[in-house]
């Protein structure tokens, strides 16, 4: 036989709120993930007025809510000392973007955020500015055995997919020539691997990572509208599933 017991209303609505505030409880301790604002400053140990802009993304290089990378330029390298770290993949980077925006050139420091907007990095006030206004809608991004999973979207047009890796300790390079000749300067989050890992239309996809060539280096990921336009989304690898190391 079925016993069916009738609760007094006001029993009935404090289950209710209970069950409600769990929920929101819960809801609180698990917060969605904010997405990244993505800074990347291009900037040469060559150029004299670069160093201040180095010190402004190094102090903003290890918050979690923001992806700072270091790249460093080579049109500096034939006066006088030549860049360390240097590529010609960044430099063509930051002609993408000049092409993409319609600029005449490139300089340094410049510092792009979200691949949209740009500023000379030596401006802390514009900087943090420019980074609190920053917001990107874009695809799920989620790592797991070697691989990159891009979610599902509408991109504008089609988008590229980058692996960046890069070095979060503080490297102090030694400069002995050109117009920062007998200075040390400090470096964060310096890029040292810049790899288009394919192409994201939309649709559920997963990209498989190269093996690093350093286990000290951290990985990221980059959607971004081909040719140097607007990034649509960011992610860093946590780390605990790593794709394979090469010796």
């Amino acid at each position: 036989m079925n016993t069916f017991i009738q609760l007094p209303a006001k029993l009935l609505l404090g289950v209710f709120a209970l069950i409600a505030f769990s929920e929101i409880g819960y809801a609180q301790d698990h917060p969605a993930a904010a997405p990244l604002v993505v800074v990347e400053l291009f900037q040469s140990q060559g150029c004299s007025s670069c160093p201040p802009a180095e010190a402004n993304l190094n102090a903003i290089a290890g918050q979690a809510n923001i992806l700072a990378l270091s790249f460093a330029v080579t049109y500096w390298d034939n006066l006088g000392w030549k860049d360390t770290f240097a590529s010609e993949a960044f430099t063509d980077r930051q002609y993408d973007y000049s092409h993409y925006q319609k600029q005449n050139g490139v300089y340094t420091p410049q510092v792009v955020v979200d691949g949209e907007q740009d500023l000379v990095g030596t401006d802390r006030v514009q900087l943090n500015q420019v980074i609190a206004q920053a917001h990107t809608q874009g695809p799920s991004l989620s790592w797991e055995n070697g691989q990159l999973r891009v979610g599902s979207g509408k991109p504008a047009a089609p988008a590229d997919v980058w692996l960046v890796r890069y070095d979060p300790r503080t490297i102090n390079v030694a400069i002995r020539a050109g117009e920062n000749g007998g200075r040390t300067l400090p470096h964060r989050n310096v890029v040292r691997e810049l790899v288009n890992l394919g192409t994201w239309d939309g649709s559920p996809k997963t990209f498989n990572i190269p093996a690093a060539k350093s286990t000290d280096l951290s990985t990221a990921a980059l959607v971004q509208i081909k040719a140097g336009g607007a990034i649509l989304g960011a992610s860093k690898d946590t780390g605990v599933t790593k794709g394979p190391v090469s010796r």
